[in-house]
């Protein structure tokens, strides 16, 4: 019988340095608070500007959509803050839903107060909120909601924009609409739209008013309140970039009229239907210590409440996520998001995958440009992608995209993957080949033809030294393997295929020394970055044919490099099946936990991107998605040793399954395989793992 999720603990009090609560669904983005109707943090996919620093496009921070004020007997939430307690924060992963409880002692009298917020999934362009209030003596009582377009809890922190057109009390079919507004991003580079309904769902007589301020979106409701009834409010906001409308907030306020007509239990309701569908995938670890199960359904929950089938400008390394102490890289696409996200959403949410992958296919002029600029031909992807265009948007000098070839390589490597596990013709023919065929041409005019067969010099692996190296593994066998894709894709939709590629594949010079694959010509342990488990990557997730020699060889050299690198972002969370394909259960059951476990944050349980004790010196953020996507993907790929090709999805187990130790077995009830509803069973000491086609 399936079982729903393990939410985290509520938190509770406040004072601490912790990152807020991430609520998500990969359309829009809220870091909400201790006291969520003090405003927050706001993303919305596709909505960019110029940074104010780095003058580069970057993901810009649009009004809060979920603002909001109390007011007993004439004193203000917002200016008596120091009369709020009892803080309580939950998270419930089954729904998305994050309630938030505190009391607020002021005017004579106490109100204790339950705020629930969520980002609907059936409808990504709504931010909702319910507000409930009990008092305990009898009051003069205002509620009010709206859009904030200040900064934090009255920081001088702005929100990166400007307001173009308001609107207020927008005609609505059984009520007005209350507000409207249009916020363009720094630099024009984009807008978004805004629209808010709200409504007092307890019938009491209640003034209703909004602000006289022709430039402040915010209805009160002013009535008398008693003591122990339950009041309560709803607001519903739509937010809208302006890639998908020209006139994106009046879209949004049809969105908001829409739903405010179904009601706030219907939306919600509808949300939570959605997310029991995606739970279907849920990932069980019969016989793991139940903080695996919880540190699993995190990951699973943090990556998919991430991403969407209208996630149109693709996501960033850590989603909708932003906060004031770090970058957040912008909120750019890179390579992270093909790596790790991506084969585990061709699984699990296979539209939303398809979502990401096709902002890298609308952008490929974007690629084609960089690669002219270059003296190239193909498809070169940039290292940092804006989000609007796909041109290289990292800062200045942009030394990484200097020399950071590979993300070219893994961009075709997720198309060519996508389509296997998918099995869709239609996306084969029409995005994966265009895509890795143009990487392939790509990599024909970036070879260089030595004595050796074919190199590629002044390059960068996965780890970003200051120097480039020439061969680098992670490069090279990336490219063997995106060379023979485009040789399957082509052969399977009938397009020419260059006999070029095949002879690259099999001469492209993949540096060695004593039968182990080495990171780069002239690589030395103590090189900088020297512990960096690139080549690894052959045996997984690559899946690269390797001798029993060479893979023993390349697994004795670099494993007993874990306690160097790990705590490091990326590949520390594949350490642990790089031990279970070993054959030591008992040292990937360590690994892991030092490879990924160390790395969640005790506040709802979010995954940083370095682990705080081994590098204190790093800002904390997070959800960082190469971490929690490796993790999944160990889950899903990894431990089962499964391997997508484009024979039948049964033969996809590549060697013996091989858990950490006291694990009995991975059970998902369903995943997508070749567009049909399939089971996955991986149990310890199987020949291989078991994909039951079909199975509902």
């Amino acid at each position: 019988m399936r079982t729903g999720p393990i939410s985290p603990p509520p938190v509770r009090g406040g004072g601490r340095f912790e990152l807020p609560a991430y609520v998500s669904n990969g359309f829009v983005g809220l870091r909400i608070p201790d006291v969520p109707l003090l405003g927050g943090y706001a993303l919305v996919n596709g909505f960019t500007g110029e940074h104010p620093e780095k003058k580069i496009e970057a993901a810009a921070l649009v009004p809060f959509p979920l603002g909001g004020n109390l007011c007993i007997n004439g004193v203000s939430l917002d200016d008596a803050t120091h009369c709020i307690g009892d803080i309580e924060q939950a998270y419930d992963f089954a729904s998305g839903e994050l309630t938030t409880r505190f009391s607020f002692s002021a005017g004579g009298a106490r109100a204790d107060v339950e705020v629930l917020i969520f980002c609907s999934r059936d409808e990504p362009a709504l931010a909702c909120q319910q507000v409930e209030i009990v008092v305990d003596h009898a009051c003069s009582l205002i509620i009010s909601g709206g859009i904030l377009t200040g900064g934090v809890s009255g920081e001088t922190v702005g929100v990166g924009g400007e307001p173009r057109r308001f609107y207020k009390d927008l005609p609505g079919k059984s009520g007005p609409i209350d507000g409207a507004l249009r916020w363009a991003g720094p630099g024009n580079m984009s807008t978004c739209g805004l629209a808010y309904v709200t409504k007092l769902d307890t019938e009491v007589e209640a003034q209703r008013s909004l602000d006289a301020n022709s430039a402040v979106l915010n209805t009160s409701y002013l009535f008398q309140a008693e003591p122990g009834r339950r009041y309560r409010s709803t607001q519903i906001t739509a937010l809208l970039p302006g890639v998908l409308h020209r006139q994106p907030e009046l879209q949004a306020a049809r969105l908001a009229a829409m739903n405010a007509e179904r009601g706030f239990s219907e939306v919600r309701a509808r949300n939570r239907a959605e997310w029991d569908e995606l739970w279907k995938s849920r990932i069980v670890l019969v016989g793991a210590d139940p903080r695996w199960q919880a540190m699993t359904d995190a990951a699973f929950f943090y990556l998919n409440t991430s991403v969407h089938s209208s996630s149109h400008a693709s996501t960033s390394i850590f989603g909708l996520a932003t906060w004031k102490n770090y970058h957040y890289y912008y909120g750019h696409a890179m390579w992270d998001i093909e790596t790790f996200l991506v084969p585990v959403l061709s699984l699990v949410q296979p539209h939303a995958a398809a979502a990401l992958l096709e902002y890298r296919y609308r952008s490929r002029t974007g690629a084609s440009n960089n690669a002219c600029t270059r003296g190239l031909r193909g498809l070169q992807f940039p290292w940092e992608s804006a989000p609007s265009t796909g041109d290289e948007a990292a800062p200045l000098p942009g030394t990484a995209a200097w020399h950071e070839d590979h993300v070219s390589l893994d961009v075709a490597l997720a198309f060519a993957r996508h389509a296997l596990i998918t099995g869709d013709r239609d996306f084969m023919r029409r995005r994966a080949w265009p895509i890795v065929s143009g990487v392939a041409n790509w990599l024909e005019s970036r070879v260089l033809v030595t004595s050796r067969g074919y190199e590629i010099h002044e390059t960068t692996g996965i780890a970003e030294r200051e120097k480039p190296t020439n061969n680098a593994a992670f490069m090279n066998m990336s490219a063997k393997r995106v060379l023979r894709a485009a040789i399957e894709i082509g052969t399977a939709v009938e397009e020419p295929v260059k006999p070029i590629w095949n002879e690259i594949a099999e001469k492209l010079v993949v540096p060695e020394r004593d039968d182990a694959i080495i990171s780069y010509d002239a690589y030395s342990d103590d090189d900088d970055k020297g512990e960096t488990p690139d080549p690894l990557m052959a045996l997984f997730p690559l899946g690269c044919q390797l001798s029993p020699t060479t893979e023993q060889a390349t697994l004795a050299l670099y494993l007993p490099k874990a306690k160097d690198y790990i705590g490091s972002p990326m590949l520390s969370a594949f350490y642990g099946v790089w031990a279970a394909w070993s054959g030591d259960r008992a040292l990937a059951s360590e690994l892991l936990d030092e490879g990924y476990a160390a790395f969640l944050h005790d506040r709802f349980m979010q995954t940083l991107e370095y682990r705080h004790d081994r590098f204190p010196e790093q800002p904390i953020a997070g959800p960082f998605f190469a971490n929690l996507g490796g993790f999944i993907m160990a889950l899903l790929f990894g431990f089962p040793a499964l391997i997508p090709d484009a024979g039948e999805p049964k033969e996809w187990g590549c060697r013996p399954v091989n858990l950490p130790a006291q694990w009995d077995a991975i059970e998902v009830e369903r995943v997508w395989i070749r567009g049909k509803p399939t089971r996955l069973t991986a149990r310890q000491g199987a020949q291989n793992a078991v994909l039951d086609i079909g199975a509902e």
